[in-house]
């Protein structure tokens, strides 16, 4: 047998170095060729493509774990669920609250009392007496110098001539002068001292502002410049010039 044969086993098993090795028509059957060598470069591309493919799923799961934890500690869950937590909002986004109109408060106004007014407090002013009382009543002496207002009570000179009511002066004998508007009659009822009605009763149609002659007892009713009714009579006759004065008991009575 030649030892180059192919057919010839190299081995206890067979040939091709004891890979069990067929020989043709051996007791297996027919020969079954070798399946072919993978080639070293074809495996390497594949192992660096599955290498490049986990580092690349690694990378992509670490940054999804990673971001998965940071929103876990940037929202809590029950608070994601809930929404945001009004209580904590920002104060430029917190709703401003609207303060309610303050309702007015009802007053009870208290009844005003109206202002009392004082009682208006008139002058003071004697009463108008009734007409015919006698206002003033005594002696009275008028001179040439000094002339009587005898609505004055007591009687004095007026610094307005025309309120005084009688003079004296002497034109041979004394006589008696009605001043202004003063009106006056000589009383001839000798048995009569005229009273206030009786003045009355003639002074107004008779009486005059001519002077009249005086003497002793002479009684004369007149009505002075203001209206008043008096009565005058003669008690003492003095002097024959500037110092000629007559002294009368006269009465002077109201309107």
């Amino acid at each position: 047998m030649n030892s180059g044969d192919p057919r010839q086993p190299n081995g206890p098993y067979g040939g091709n170095g004891g890979n069990g090795g067929y020989v043709p028509n051996g007791a297996y059957g027919t020969q079954v060729p070798a399946a072919p060598a993978r080639t070293t470069s074809h495996r390497g591309a594949w192992i660096g493509a599955g290498a490049t493919l986990v580092a690349a799923v690694i990378g992509v799961v670490g940054t999804y774990l990673v971001n998965t934890k940071n929103d876990t500690k940037a929202t809590p869950p029950a608070a994601a669920a809930q929404g945001p937590d009004s209580s904590k909002a920002p104060e430029s986004e917190a709703p401003a609250t609207t303060s309610a109109p303050a309702t007015p408060t009802a007053t009870t106004s208290e009844p005003t009392t109206p202002p009392t007014t004082p009682p208006t407090t008139l002058p003071t002013t004697a009463p108008a007496k009734p007409a015919g009382t006698v206002e003033w009543q005594g002696a009275l002496a008028i001179t040439f110098t000094d002339s009587k207002d005898l609505d004055s009570a007591p009687p004095v000179e007026s610094e307005i001539n025309a309120e005084n009511d009688f003079s004296v002066y002497p034109f041979g004998d004394l006589m008696l002068q009605p001043e202004g508007d003063t009106k006056a009659l000589v009383w001839k009822d000798a048995s009569k001292v005229p009273a206030y009605t009786d003045c009355a009763g003639v002074v107004d149609t008779l009486g005059t502002s001519a002077e009249m002659k005086l003497k002793t007892g002479l009684v004369v009713c007149a009505r002075t410049n203001d209206g008043r009714l008096a009565r005058l009579t003669v008690k003492e006759l003095t002097g024959q010039s500037s110092d000629a004065s007559g002294v009368f008991d006269v009465v002077v009575w109201s309107r």
